[in-house]
């Protein structure tokens, strides 16, 4: 690659799955990993069918630009969480969601885009996502699995289902301390 600027990326890419992967194989459990609420093995397959029905449904739908919403599913509650343009993007993503069988609720944790994201905002934001996930990885008191993130122009928006709210207040805190992150959303719930 002639490239710096994608070398270093490129580079930075490949270190942060491989940390992330390294991580994951050999973090211990912590007494923050407090049992969840209890959920069975016909309920995590249910919730993982309607999620992807989601993604299918949003993927389909021209008005909605799905790559930027992320869907996670609890015991038939959906939450939708990321950036959209605009408010129509919002109503159709909720409206789709509720559609599909199975869906009990939607929780709606979609945020506006402010502006036009340039590629370079792009660039950056993906590098600030994998630094913030590899760092939630590394925290042995949060069960990151659990945690989606998304970034745009520097804004860090966290969600998903996580066991208490001590899991909650540390994620919030890592991300916090990474570079390049301007600002933290906390769309996470503690599961039910």
């Amino acid at each position: 690659m002639n490239n710096p600027l994608g070398l270093r990326i490129l580079t930075q890419t490949v270190a942060g799955v491989m940390t992330i992967s390294v991580v994951a194989c050999t973090k211990p459990t912590d007494a923050m990993d407090a049992p969840s609420a209890s959920i069975t093995i016909g309920t995590t397959v249910d919730d993982s069918v309607i999620t992807t029905r989601v993604k299918s449904a949003l993927l389909d739908n021209i008005d909605v630009k799905s790559f930027d919403i992320k869907v996670e599913t609890r015991k038939g509650e959906v939450m939708l969480s990321g950036f959209v343009d605009n408010q129509t993007q919002v109503d159709h993503a909720i409206a789709i969601t509720q559609g599909i069988e199975g869906v009990k609720g939607v929780d709606n944790k979609l945020s506006l885009k402010d502006g036009v994201a340039t590629v370079g905002n792009k660039i950056d934001d993906s590098v600030i996502t994998t630094k913030v996930k590899t760092a939630l990885l590394a925290d042995t008191s949060i069960k990151s699995a659990d945690i989606m993130v998304v970034t745009c122009k520097g804004e860090v928006r966290l969600s998903g289902f996580v066991n208490n709210q001590a899991q909650i207040d540390r994620a919030l805190e890592v991300t916090h301390g990474i570079e390049g992150v301007t600002k933290v959303g906390n769309d996470m719930s503690i599961k039910k």
